[in-house]
Order: C-alpha cells, then sequence, then structure tokens
C-alpha cells in the first residue's frame, strides 16, 4: 500500500505541474492574471424540504484535487496554485476523511473559516471565478461577468480531455474496482436466482462503494428490462431470467469506469439463439477495439458498429436485407439506438465528445472527434429488441425487412451491451484497454 501511495504522488506532482503550465497559457490567453476553482455548494432535492444532493465537485476543482467537500476553493495563478478548504463546524454532517494525501503533499493548502479571509489573499488584478454559482464568486468580489468566461472555458475545458498518466492511474484503478463487482453479479446469475435490486446491492457491497460514490446509478436489468437504455428501477423479486446487463461502474480519486456486461443462460431455443447474438456482439467490440486508429474520427468506428450489427442480426435471422441497406434505411437504428460511445474521465460522459460535426444521417452518436495519444473513452455497442422503436418500425418502410417471429421470440430477453474503457497510448498496440485487464471476457453465455 505504502508504495502505491508514493507512487501515487510522484504521478499527482506531475500532473499538478502539467495542469499549471496549461492553466498559465489558458490565462495568458484569456488576458486574465488568475481563476478561482470553486468545489460546488450543496444542492437542494427540493424547496419544499432541507434535504441536499451529495456533492458532486466541480470538474475543474476536481481536476486538481478529488475533494468532495462544499465551498473550497483552488487559486490558480501563473506562478502557483493554492487550495482553501472550509473549516467544518456543523455537528449535524461532517465530510468523509480526506483519501488523497498525495494531493495535500504536493499542493500547497490552507483552511478558513470565512469567505473574507479568502477574498483578502485573491491576487490582484483580473479574476476569473468557475463556478456553477455566481453568488459565491460575488461574496468573494468577483463580478457575475467573471464567473465562468468564455475565453477561458474555452482554454481550460479541453484540458480534461487528454489523460496524464496520474488519470490513466486512477481511470485503471476504476475499473478494477468495478471489475470486482461485474465479476460477483456473473457469478450470482450463473448460480441462482437473485431480484435486480439483490444485485444492485451485491454490486455495490463487493465494490465498497456507497450508491452516492458511483460513477452514476447502476444499470442492473434482467429479461426485458435490459432493453430499457438506462433501467433503474430495479424489480424486488427473483423471476428466473434468462438474461442480465449490467452497466456499472467505481470512482477514484474523482475517476470513472463505465462498464457494460451481459450474460444469457438457458438451453431452449431462443436462449441458444440470443446467446448467438451476444457472442457475436462480444466479437464485434473487440473488432472494433482493435481497430482504433490515431487521427480517424471516432465516427468510423461508430459506423462500423452499424454494418456489423447488421450482419449479426441478417446472420440471426432478425432482418433480410444487407447490411448497407440496413444501415442506409434506418433498420439497424432500432436495434442499436445510442452512440457507440463517450469521453470518459472525471465524468463519465466527460469533454472531448463533440469537437467535429457527425454525417451519418441520423446518427445517435453523442459527439465526433478525432482520435488523439492521451484520449480515454468508451466502446459499447449493442443489439436491443425495444418496444417503442420495434412499433415504429412495425408501422413504417421498415417493416418487411424485419422478421417479427425472431423479434417476438426474442424480446422477451431483452437486450445487449458490452462495454469497454480505453486510453489511446499512442504505442504500438494504439491502445490500453483498462477493462480487459479485470474482465477479460465480456460478455457469455454462463449455461
Amino acid at each position: 500500500m505504502l508504495m502505491r501511495v508514493n507512487s501515487l504522488t510522484a504521478l499527482y506532482r506531475s500532473h499538478a505541474a502539467t495542469l499549471l503550465a496549461s492553466y498559465a497559457r489558458a490565462l495568458e490567453q484569456a488576458e486574465l492574471d488568475a481563476v478561482v476553482l470553486h468545489s460546488g455548494a450543496p444542492q437542494k432535492r427540493t424547496v419544499f424540504d432541507d434535504q441536499y444532493w451529495p456533492l458532486r465537485p466541480v470538474p475543474h476543482f476536481q481536476h486538481w484535487a478529488p475533494i468532495a467537500e462544499a465551498n473550497c476553493f483552488i487559486v490558480v495563478a501563473k506562478d502557483g496554485a493554492k487550495l482553501y478548504r472550509k473549516k467544518v463546524t456543523s455537528f449535524w454532517e461532517r465530510p468523509q476523511p480526506l483519501s488523497c494525501p498525495h494531493v495535500l503533499e504536493v499542493l500547497s493548502h490552507c483552511t478558513f473559516d470565512e469567505l473574507d479571509e479568502v477574498r483578502a489573499v485573491l491576487p490582484q488584478g483580473r479574476v476569473a471565478f468557475v463556478s456553477e454559482n455566481a453568488n459565491i464568486g460575488e461574496s468573494l468580489g468577483l463580478t457575475a461577468e467573471m464567473c465562468n468566461p468564455e475565453r477561458l472555458m474555452k482554454e481550460i475545458d479541453p484540458l480534461r480531455a487528454r489523460k496524464t498518466a496520474y488519470e490513466a492511474h486512477c481511470l485503471r484503478i476504476a475499473n478494477e474496482i468495478a471489475a470486482h463487482g461485474h465479476r460477483t453479479l456473473e457469478e450470482a446469475f450463473r448460480d441462482g436466482d437473485h431480484s435486480e435490486l439483490d444485485l444492485h446491492l451485491a454490486f455495490l457491497k463487493a465494490t465498497r462503494q456507497d450508491a452516492t460514490d458511483t460513477p452514476y446509478t447502476n444499470i442492473v436489468a434482467v429479461a426485458e428490462n435490459s432493453s430499457i437504455l438506462h433501467h433503474i428501477s430495479y424489480e424486488r423479486n427473483p423471476r428466473g431470467a434468462q438474461s442480465l446487463l449490467v452497466d456499472a461502474g467505481a470512482t477514484y480519486m474523482g475517476y470513472c469506469s463505465d462498464i457494460t456486461r451481459t450474460w444469457a443462460k438457458g438451453t431452449n431455443e431462443v436462449a441458444k439463439k440470443f446467446s448467438f447474438i451476444l457472442d457475436r456482439v462480444e466479437k464485434m467490440q473487440q473488432t472494433l477495439c482493435r481497430s482504433v486508429k490515431l487521427g480517424e474520427p471516432y465516427e468510423v468506428l461508430h459506423n462500423a458498429a452499424h454494418i456489423e450489427v447488421a450482419n449479426i442480426l441478417r446472420d440471426a435471422g432478425v432482418i433480410g436485407v444487407a447490411a448497407q441497406e440496413a444501415v442506409d434505411r434506418g433498420i439497424t437504428r432500432t436495434f442499436f439506438p445510442h452512440g457507440l460511445g463517450h469521453s470518459l474521465g472525471l465524468q463519465c460522459h466527460d469533454i472531448g465528445c463533440a469537437e467535429l460535426a457527425t454525417e451519418s444521417k441520423g446518427s445517435a452518436l453523442r459527439g465526433n472527434f478525432p482520435i488523439r495519444e492521451g484520449q480515454s473513452f468508451t466502446i459499447e455497442p449493442g443489439i436491443y429488441f425495444i418496444d417503442t422503436l420495434l412499433e415504429q418500425a412495425r408501422s413504417d418502410e421498415r417493416r418487411d425487412a424485419i422478421v417479427w417471429r425472431e423479434v417476438e421470440q426474442l424480446a422477451p430477453l431483452g437486450g445487449i451491451r458490452i462495454e469497454d474503457d480505453i486510453l489511446v497510448s499512442g504505442g504500438a498496440n494504439v491502445i490500453e484497454n483498462f477493462t480487459r485487464d479485470y474482465l477479460p471476457v465480456g460478455g457469455a453465455n454462463v449455461t
């Protein structure tokens, strides 16, 4: 453990130096002398009571320090950065003890009681404020027009798209943590019959993370529920399902993992057909990962996924037209309605997704970007039997291309998605697949 901490300190020291140099250039470009990064303020769940959501730190603050405490600040000038942590005096709640000693070892820091103490030490000149709440900036003497100024945001937002070695390490550990949960749920599905709620709770236990620690609400879906892309309304009773889709991640030092696995069991003909599709999606996903090329638009991978989805559906007898025709007529989007993936980092859907316009007609791609060294993103193709989309296809010109008998048989098993988190390393293998290091198999029939 000591070795990991020492290594983390060294990685963070380099990360902080890189950030400082990048911020110095950003401040110069934006004609600013300094910027105050706010950690965030408590947000009420509703105006009708006194409960607050757990704090999700402002990502620009979190890029420097994985501290989920309200009303803290990092003041960055061209020659250095300093962390100001608010002293906690409330007897109702206390934040968790800090788990980032490496940050405090490297970053200059102090505590304060009142905002006036921070206001008194702010650098002179033009100072920007990055926050969700301009009012707090005004309390520091910073005007509303200096809150999230466009010229500065254009400079510092893209900094999160290219990962430092420290960030890559954190993403790697986040995948390692989440892998424990996925292995636990695969074993539970193989050996017994459990409700979605039981499986969700088992994931949290295996990863030793509370629901507030996870990067997003776990998607745990059996049978037809796995056709709902973001199914989080967990069923409380087991029902002997033949399929399970789990889209769940973990966090480490604020960095997210986002992993999806699908499993099937059963020996009847429908289960075998679903397993055939599942195995093909697994192979497709790995082929797409191996196809990542530096400089190529991410959309190229997305379009290749649609061609292969069409091939799988045709080989499974679900559609009766050639692959390119299925793509051109929008048939594949009935079964694969979402984008192939998204950037990953401090936010599950992080910065860096939408640098280029997408050319795919009707594409649901979340964003498009030229693939560059240092980027981290997901690759997550899927095939689903979604009732609302199938109803639309049944009522328009696509209906004659779909074999509805096969659809009706497979629909009760829901859907399939396989998702890995990768880093563009730029080395001989182009990418590092964080997820496959801990979950070698993406989808499997566990019968």
